[in-house]
């Protein structure tokens, strides 16, 4: 018998679900329409771009370069302020960006805390390139740990183990045991990390300020153009919703791909009732046991 679907939360979810994605099929609607690929080379919707691709690609190597022995060292070590430690280093992922703006400038502004050393050096780093580069890495850098944390968490240590048995080093079994099992979860914290970085929009504007083809990504951009002419804003919005979507799937399907390669191994194990080859050696271990004498 098929169950009456309720009425009320059909209802309730119709209007959350039309109030989120109205939203979005408003903004390719005007954005893909009326003058797209126009805009879209634009000088200022392609300094954007560039600014965007060119910092966030720059954020991402930072990501994975350090973040990556962090996360390991957090999943695989047992050291006095590690619970502190783990939950600092999620603090960006709840803290408001332009709380970060503020301590990011607070740090490395010319007044800042390092600002003298810095200036010694003759380095500016707020207001530049670099700023942008910093503020993305402050925001995005802990999902990346936590997703690469889980990843290492994840693996068997009997498996490295095994390997060490056999000879293999240190740097071996990272390379070429840890690195490839956790390597869809790392995936995914690039994924996440990256798309963070991109959409980062209150610590760079703190921090960076928004100069035209220097510190003005896509989200900056955008909020400059509402002032002036609303098609780039719209064009850059329209990108911003099909990148957004992409990430989205890319990161459902390595969670579907981390689901099933472990469930796909443990079924391999299981041998087929239906093929009498698989249940031979059961049946000759179970026929020594009860007769000694004929198995010798």
């Amino acid at each position: 018998m098929k169950r009456k679907v309720p009425l009320v939360p059909v209802v309730l979810s119709t209007l959350l679900i039309l109030f989120l994605l109205l939203p979005t099929f408003v903004i390719l609607a005007e954005g893909f329409t009326g003058g797209f690929f126009p805009a879209l080379i634009d000088p200022v919707v392609l300094d954007a771009l560039r600014v965007s691709v060119v910092t966030t690609g720059i954020t991402l190597l930072l990501t994975v370069l350090f973040g990556t022995p962090i996360a390991y060292l957090l999943a695989r070590y047992r050291f006095p302020g590690r619970t502190v430690l783990d939950a600092l280093l999620d603090l960006p992922i709840v803290l408001p960006p332009v709380v970060a703006g503020v301590g990011l400038l607070l740090t490395f502004g010319r007044q800042g805390l390092l600002g003298p050393l810095l200036q010694l050096g003759h380095i500016q780093i707020a207001f530049s390139a670099t700023a942008v580069v910093l503020a993305q890495l402050f925001t995005s850098a802990p999902f990346y740990i936590r997703a690469s944390k889980g990843g290492f968490l994840s693996i068997d240590p009997d498996i490295e183990n095994a390997a060490r048995v056999d000879g293999a080093g240190s740097w071996q079994v990272f390379r070429f045991i840890t690195w490839p099992l956790a390597f869809p979860f790392l995936l995914e914290g690039m994924v996440l990390a990256w798309s963070r970085a991109l959409g980062e929009f209150g610590a760079t504007i703190l921090f960076a300020g928004s100069l035209q083809g220097k510190t003005r990504t896509i989200t900056l951009s955008i909020y400059a153009a509402l002032e002036s002419d609303l098609k780039p804003a719209l064009v850059l919005s329209a990108v911003m919703v099909v990148v957004a979507f992409g990430l989205l799937w890319v990161v459902r399907y390595l969670n579907t791909v981390q689901f099933e390669n472990p469930r796909r191994q443990l079924l391999s194990d299981v041998p087929d009732v239906k093929d009498p080859a698989a249940t031979e050696p059961l049946q000759v271990s179970q026929q020594s046991e009860k007769h000694p004498e004929k198995a010798d």
